[in-house]
């Protein structure tokens, strides 16, 4: 069943781990695309006293983070490194700029159209890792905003799994944040980010 306005209104940390065994789907001109989300980090407010400052919006609303202040459920995509998308999923209630990460997933549906978009890649390195997630399932800057519950890019299903916590990736430039323990994972899964 595809995911309401209400399923994506939890804290950061709240939905990374629910958002863990859910699937995204993206349907486009090209044909529908679908992975199980099995990597996820989670991004925004507080945590034992201190803020997120490994997060975009935490020093205030700008006209890149604007997204973020609204209401639940639609797709942060930004650049990074100049090339690569990274494709967020705006949280918590509105006002509070939460979202969180998709760093991987593991192809359920489309995987010819997969493996086309990712040109020689093959396994794991299909789409694990953010910038090769959003590269597979055809994800770029111009979905900037999208709805994840009316548009065509949505998440649908989940069930419980064990996940793993650890800390977030490549973010030592946040004094506090990168010591969060807000990435989760699948447990023994493949299809996660090394």
């Amino acid at each position: 069943m595809r995911w309401n306005r209400d399923d994506f209104s939890g804290s950061p940390v709240e939905t990374a781990r629910r958002l863990i065994g859910a699937v995204l789907v993206h349907e486009t001109a090209e044909g529908t695309a679908a992975v199980r989300i099995t990597e996820t980090e989670a991004y925004g407010g507080w945590y034992e006293g201190k803020p997120d400052d490994g997060a975009h919006a935490w020093r205030g609303r700008t006209a890149r983070t604007e997204v973020l202040f609204g209401e639940p459920g639609h797709a942060y995509v930004y650049l990074i490194y100049g090339m690569y998308c990274c494709f967020n999923i705006s949280c918590d209630r509105e006002g509070e700029p939460g979202c969180v990460l998709l760093r991987a997933g593991e192809p359920v549906a489309g995987l010819p159209l997969i493996e086309k978009r990712r040109g020689r890649a093959k396994g794991t390195a299909l789409t694990c890792g953010p910038g090769r997630l959003c590269l597979a399932m055809g994800i770029d800057r111009s979905l900037y905003g999208a709805d994840l519950v009316t548009g065509p890019l949505y998440v649908e299903g989940g069930a419980p799994c064990e996940i793993e916590i650890s800390k977030r990736k490549n973010i030592d430039y946040a004094a506090y944040g990168r010591d969060f323990p807000w990435r989760f994972t699948m447990k023994g899964c493949l299809w996660v980010s090394r």
